[in-house]
């Protein structure tokens, strides 16, 4: 690994950074380094918080080992997509974008469902940060009553007797007699399929959060990264301090990582078996994991704003990656230690709302300490929000100018920022707000289709490397993988396609379809942009970034059919898995 840090830092023959963009070109500007992105992708750590109780839910003491092999793989992965990346310094958007551009030469339609799938993997970002956020707070200013809460022994003294039920329904009838009004109101409720839609509380402070980092990204990625620099710091050093305090005071419970067995049935503290059903649980967890520890290579969706493109890239996510290798094996390995088994399945924990308090528990020191603590986990969702408006509205916008997506998305402001672009994330995300706030059903259903892309997008992409090197050998690399992590990567692709078929059922019955359903619906998208808008042809642009004329970049395909076979191996491993492992 040290070897590829040093070769990011020495100029490669032939390699030039661009021009700065201007407010009046209307492009992106040339305005951070990449310390600027680190911090703008410093958000993707506080992502643990919105599934370390889902995963926990479904595979008991194993949930410590799920985050760390899938950090481990996300940061392998993350050396390919720096290779591709340094590929084109003018562009923006994510390692989707870079991808895509393997991919055009062999078939129009598969390049745009790379861009695509990378933000319908990111954009739910937004809304399903902004639930959590707001349960927190609604937590905070109206909390839900214990079984030992005095309105609730109370109301038991008062009406317990009168009740024909058992001991436990008559403590929820009373939980649910005390409980703040404020936390059951909605101004509209429905059900749409397999999930339910409500305009709650919830929801308006979520869209409240969510205008709040509109308002801080329409200034520009340098005042986004300059705000995120600070926050960062408030969140980092304690998710950190909660990691390592608690074992510090109270030691490893090891009792808590013995038997390394999956459980028998999900939300269900009973050990099971390495069968059929306990790998299907595993690989399910190992497919919703992926949504977040894979998520820093979000540091390299700003190339085109940094400053010196070929050094600052591979530093960006290097860097970013070895944040995230931290925090996401340190806070579950911390959470598992000191709640165990059957306080991480309290369902509190599984629905992400109880997270914070469970973490500030672990520190100790009080409701002061507590309070404090619980107000730093928003502010970290406020972080990994940032983060994904940021990078999801850069990938919208990168879409439109190379051709993939609607003209309209590629405006700029006067700042450099893709105004259009955030505004179509931000509609969008209010409509996923109202679902993923109804419950946790609903919150874990647009979890899991949003991941759906992000997996296909991630096989696209770590394949597209190889085709760069064999399409394009001849294009300077200011950083050149290891031929062998390529490799892995490619091998990565495919286990990453297993942890899709196999998985996204033990989420939602329907998940993977619905999930294939959303990655089509491109192809009515590219097709009104390219053959409507554009007359069948790209932009210019796009044709110097493949380093080719027009008719050069339908003509070089060196890789010959491998492209194509790789596509269709994907679909026979994605149907196979999904046949065989079952719950």
């Amino acid at each position: 690994m040290s070897t590829g840090l040093a070769s990011s830092a020495k100029p490669v023959a032939g390699f030039t950074s661009p021009a700065t963009g201007t407010a009046e070109d209307g492009k992106l500007h040339r305005s951070i380094n990449w310390t600027g992105a680190f911090w703008v992708a410093s958000g993707v750590p506080a992502l643990v918080l919105f599934s370390v109780g889902g995963i926990a839910g479904n595979t008991g003491k194993l949930a410590f080992l799920i985050w760390t092999l899938s950090m481990i793989m996300g940061f392998i992965q993350s050396f390919t997509y720096a290779e591709i990346a340094g590929l084109f310094p003018n562009k923006s958007g994510g390692a989707s974008v870079y991808g895509a551009a393997a991919w055009v030469r062999y078939t129009k339609l598969v390049a745009p469902l790379s861009v695509w799938c990378n933000w319908f993997a990111w954009s739910p970002v937004l809304s399903l940060g902004c639930s959590i956020a707001a349960s927190y707070i609604i937590n905070a200013v109206a909390p839900q009553p214990t079984a030992t809460s005095p309105a609730v022994v109370q109301w038991l003294a008062t009406n317990g007797a009168a009740l024909q039920m058992a001991d436990a329904d008559k403590v929820t009838a009373a939980i649910a007699a005390v409980a703040p009004g404020i936390r059951t109101w909605t101004l509209f409720t429905t059900t749409l399929g397999p999930v339910s839609l409500s305009l709650n509380l919830a929801f308006f402070i979520g869209a409240a959060l969510m205008l709040a980092v509109f308002a801080v990204q329409h200034r520009g990625i340098l005042g986004t990264a300059n705000v995120q620099k600070y926050i960062g710091l408030l969140v980092i050093i304690p998710m950190f301090i909660v990691g390592v305090v608690p074992l510090l005071i109270h030691g490893v419970n090891w009792e808590n990582f013995s038997p390394l067995v999956p459980l028998a049935a999900p939300a269900a503290p009973a050990p099971g078996a390495w069968n059929i059903t306990g790998w299907t649980l595993v690989l399910g967890s190992m497919f919703i994991a992926a949504w977040s520890t894979y998520g820093f290579e979000t540091a390299i969706c700003y190339t085109s704003e940094f400053r010196d493109p070929a050094k600052d890239t591979f530093k960006a996510i290097f860097y970013s990656g070895l944040l995230c290798l931290l925090l996401f094996t340190l806070v579950p390995f911390t959470f598992q230690s000191m709640l165990g088994v059957e306080g991480m399945l309290e369902a509190s924990i599984v629905d992400g709302s109880g997270v914070a308090a469970a973490l500030a528990h672990m520190v100790g020191g009080g409701p002061i300490v507590e309070n404090f603590l619980v107000m730093l986990m928003i502010l970290a969702l406020v972080l990994c929000i940032m983060t994904a408006m940021a990078g999801s509205s850069r990938t919208l916008y990168q879409g439109s100018a190379d051709g993939w997506l609607p003209r309209y998305l590629s405006h700029v402001n006067e700042h450099g920022a893709p105004t259009r672009a955030m505004w179509t994330d931000l509609v969008f995300n209010l409509a996923i707000l109202a679902i993923a706030c109804a419950d946790a059903t609903s919150f874990f259903f647009i979890l899991a289709v949003s991941n759906c892309g992000y997996i296909i997008f991630n096989f696209l992409n770590l394949n597209s490397a190889w085709i760069h090197r064999i399409d394009s050998a001849h294009i300077p690399r200011p950083y050149r993988a290891p031929t062998f992590v390529l490799v892995l990567g490619g091998v990565f692709a495919f286990v990453n396609v297993i942890f899709m078929g196999a998985g996204a059922k033990v989420w939602n019955p329907i998940a993977l379809w619905a999930g294939l359903i959303t990655a089509a619906l491109i192809i009515p998208v590219f097709c009104y942009r390219h053959y409507v808008q554009d007359g069948g042809k790209f932009p210019a642009e796009m044709y110097e970034d493949l380093h080719v004329g027009p008719d050069g970049a339908v003509s070089r395909r060196r890789a010959g059919i491998l492209p194509y076979l790789t596509l269709a191996a994907g679909v026979v491993v994605l149907l196979l898995s999904n046949w065989f492992f079952q719950l």
